[in-house]
C-alpha cells in the first residue's frame, strides 16, 4: 500500500486504534475521513486534528451504512482506502439474560457492517485498498468475550477470501491483526496494562511500508504463526 497522498475512510476512527491510525495517516500527508455513532467523540477527534473530516454514522444500521456510502460517492468519490476498524466487545457469559441481545449487536457491528461496506465500496472507481482490522483472538478465543472472538475469527476468514476475490479488480486487501491494546474496548480499565496503541500503529506502518498484507504485533504475531498444539496450550492458559 502507498502510505501517502491517499483519501482514507476509517470506521470507528474517533477513538482507540481508529484514532491512532487517523493520527498516523495524517502525519503521512493523507486526507482522513472518520465515522462513528457518537458525535462528541468525533468532535473531540476533529478538535485534536483539525484537518480530519467527520461523519456521524451508526454502522449497526443498514440504512446508515447505505447513507454513508452514498455520501462518500457524492462528496468524496476520490476515497481510495477503506479501513474497516469499528467493532464492539462484550464480556459476558452464556447465562447473561442479555446474552443474545449483546451477541446480536456484536455480530451486526463486527461482521455484517464491514461485509456490507466492502460490497458497497468496491464500486468506488478510486478504491485501491481495503484494510480489515481483526484480532489476535481470531486464532485463539478468550471465553470471556466468546462472541467477539468468534466474530473476529469469521472476519479473518472472510478477509482471506476477500483478498482472493479482489485480485482481479486490483484492490489490495490488508489484514491488520492487533493484540489486546490499551484502549476502552469492552469497557474502561479492562486493558490498562496492555501495550499502547502508538506502538502497534508504528509497527504496522513499518510492515505496510515493507509491502506486507498481514500485519501483526506481539501476541497476534505469535498466534498467527502458531501450530495447533501451541494454540491449544494458549487457549488453556487464557481460559483456566
Amino acid at each position: 500500500m502507498q502510505l501517502t497522498n491517499n483519501k482514507i475512510l476509517i470506521t470507528g476512527g474517533g477513538s482507540g486504534i481508529g484514532l491512532g491510525l487517523t493520527e498516523r495517516f495524517l502525519q503521512n500527508n493523507n486526507t482522513v475521513i472518520i465515522c462513528g455513532r457518537r458525535a462528541d467523540v468525533l468532535q473531540a477527534a476533529a478538535d485534536q486534528f483539525p484537518s480530519v473530516i467527520t461523519k456521524v454514522c451508526d454502522l449497526s444500521s443498514e440504512a446508515d451504512r447505505m447513507e454513508l456510502f452514498h455520501w462518500i460517492a457524492e462528496q468524496h468519490s476520490d476515497v481510495n482506502v477503506l479501513v474497516n476498524n469499528a467493532g464492539i466487545q462484550n464480556w459476558m457469559q452464556i447465562d447473561d439474560p442479555a446474552f443474545y441481545e449483546k451477541a446480536t449487536a456484536e455480530i451486526t457491528t463486527n461482521i455484517l457492517a464491514p461485509i456490507h461496506l466492502a460490497s458497497l465500496f468496491i464500486n468506488l472507481p478510486a478504491l485501491t485498498t481495503i484494510i480489515n482490522v481483526t484480532s489476535g483472538l481470531s486464532f485463539v478465543p478468550l471465553a470471556k468475550v466468546p462472541v467477539y472472538s468468534a466474530t473476529k475469527a469469521f472476519f479473518h476468514s472472510f478477509t482471506l477470501s476477500l483478498r482472493h476475490m479482489l485480485k482481479a479488480k486490483n484492490i489490495e486487501v490488508i489484514e491488520m491483526i492487533p493484540p489486546a491494546l490499551n484502549t476502552d474496548l469492552g469497557g474502561k480499565g479492562l486493558h490498562d496494562g496492555q501495550p499502547p496503541v502508538s506502538a502497534f500503529v508504528e509497527a504496522v506502518f513499518q510492515q505496510m511500508e515493507a509491502g506486507k498484507t498481514e500485519l501483526t504485533f506481539g501476541f497476534s504475531e505469535m498466534m498467527a504463526t502458531a501450530n495447533p498444539e501451541i494454540l491449544r496450550d494458549t487457549f488453556s492458559r487464557m481460559n483456566p
